[in-house]
């Protein structure tokens, strides 16, 4: 006996093998239960036709699941006779009683609590909800807080087997350094950073009056960007400070050309713009178009590259959001300390050159270090991408707050030159801001970026091959978390400490 769980109706019939008047089951649908009350009333006081009922009961659905209303009318009413047509003519009250099984019941009853052993339960055909042809069609947010409490109890037993061998590592060095103290070069390079700015600023003012042409004001944008560079650079490499002050500085530098280098290149077309709707007549006249220092200074410490007049704003500040986000903001960046100094230190502490010592061990700690690297680039997306750009944008009422999209779910590496410049400059600037501080130029991150380009075929053939874009987000984690971050750690690890003993 099928068991619903929630009411059904009874008696529709369906042709199965030849013969008709199978009785089968339909759910109460949306459009059944509008006209229900007013469809039971007819029915009760003998008004409503055979064909009334099963314009009542059909929900636009297919014919064999229509509700056969002599089914419902036509068995044995007031106890007696064959069955009838059910069309109102049958005598008064007995039109409001179905007959079922000998007893008669009221037809609100009948049509919402009655089961029928002889009801089919299997009318269509389906997957199971885990088969390949179902599996993304169904909700799985139990097997997903299935796996965040495993994933939560493993790694809190992790946790606890690892102080217990080892105790608390973590060095109040790890927070504070005096050697950060010896690094007022690089504090006093990062305040005479907004010079830049200023500096194209002036130049799109002077571009506007049309005081310098556009080849000229081209060119002294592309000295000042490109000094933004290398002015930093200059003072990392000339000064031994601590490696993480010198990241910060090459993070706030890229940066600072990327801004400047679309600021020059909207106003460059706001110029031509511009240019194009002012008459001959007026060609010595200024410009018409938006040059404000305000709208500079408010893009420079806007969480976006993209440089505009003016932005979705939202209406107010939401003081409590903000203080969430930042207590958000410090437990997460503890959890990326203790996992680095719990975890990822001791590792690379008892690790030999990955390309120099045996490769079977080198395998062993690249596996072993790729959980943990995983936890901390994550914590690391999250702090950063997410937190810290949502906390500026809310103080600064910034709309547009679509930071990253859904870069997790990456099936393919899309092909064309576009993408080609874009891993290009993204390895650049990965070089740029770990070798720098590191003062080693071995272009392992510069590498790692650039070796993704070659995926691009790899991951076409086998999509092509397998027929699944599942296989491309495959290879992307394997590359991107299991393999690759752990060697470029422990490559550039070793090259650091070795230039470390090689100058003591």
């Amino acid at each position: 006996m099928a068991i619903s769980d929630s009411p059904e109706v009874v008696g529709m019939t369906a042709e199965i093998g030849g013969s008709s008047g199978c009785s089968v089951r339909r759910r109460l649908s949306a459009s059944f239960k509008a006209d229900e009350s007013e469809g039971l009333k007819k029915v009760s006081n003998g008004g409503a036709t055979a064909d009334e009922v099963d314009g009542i009961v059909d929900d636009g659905g297919d014919n064999n699941d229509r509700i056969n209303s002599e089914t419902l009318f036509g068995s044995s009413i007031n106890g007696g006779g064959a069955g009838g047509s059910g069309s109102g003519g049958g005598g008064g009250g007995g039109e409001s009683k179905v007959a079922n099984g000998g007893g008669a019941q009221d037809f609100e009853t009948a049509i919402k609590y009655v089961y029928r052993p002889s009801s089919p339960a299997h009318r269509k055909i389906k997957e199971s909800p885990l088969s390949s042809d179902a599996i993304f069609k169904q909700s799985h947010a139990g097997l997903f807080n299935l796996c965040v409490v495993v994933l939560v109890a493993v790694n809190s037993r992790l946790i606890i087997e690892n102080l217990m061998k080892y105790g608390l590592l973590i060095r109040a060095g790890f927070w504070f350094s005096s050697k950060s103290l010896r690094d007022w070069p690089l504090f006093m390079c990062g305040l005479t950073l907004p010079a830049f700015p200023l500096a194209a600023f002036v130049v799109e003012q002077l571009a506007q009056k049309r005081h310098l042409s556009d080849p000229v004001v081209v060119l002294l944008h592309a000295i000042i960007s490109t000094a933004s560079i290398l002015y930093p650079v200059f003072v990392i490499l000339r000064f031994d400070s601590a490696v993480l002050s010198g990241v910060v500085l090459m993070l706030f530098a890229c940066t600072l050309w990327l801004k400047l280098v679309s600021y020059a290149h909207t106003n460059f077309d706001m110029r031509a713009i511009a240019k194009a709707s002012v008459k001959e007549d007026d060609s010595k006249k200024e410009l018409p178009y938006d040059v404000n220092f305000k709208t500079l200074l408010y893009f420079m410490v806007a969480p976006t590259l993209c440089y505009q007049t003016s932005y979705p704003k939202t209406a107010y500040i939401r003081k409590g959001w903000v203080a969430r986000q930042l207590v958000k903001l410090i437990i997460f960046t503890g959890l990326m300390g203790f996992i680095i100094e719990q975890y990822i230190n001791p590792i690379v502490k008892n690790s030999q050159h990955p390309l120099k010592g045996n490769f079977l061990y080198a395998i062993e700690r690249v596996l072993k270090l790729s959980v943990p690297t995983l936890y901390v680039w994550l914590c690391m997306f999250y702090c950063f991408f997410h937190l810290w750009l949502n906390i500026l944008a809310e103080l600064l009422r910034f709309g547009d707050r679509e930071f990253y999209k859904d870069w997790w779910n990456a099936r393919t590496f899309e092909e064309g030159v576009a993408v080609l410049i874009s891993f290009l400059i993204s390895a650049i600037f990965h070089e740029l801001c770990i070798a720098v501080p590191c003062h080693i130029f071995k272009l392992w991150a510069f590498l790692g970026i650039m070796f993704q380009v070659p995926l691009v075929l790899l991951t076409n053939y086998l999509q092509k091959k397998f027929q699944n874009s599942m296989v491309g987000n495959m290879i992307f984690w394997f590359i991107f978390s299991i393999f690759g971050q752990p060697m470029c750690i422990l490559l550039y690890y070793h090259d650091l400490m070795n230039r470390k003993g090689k100058s003591s």
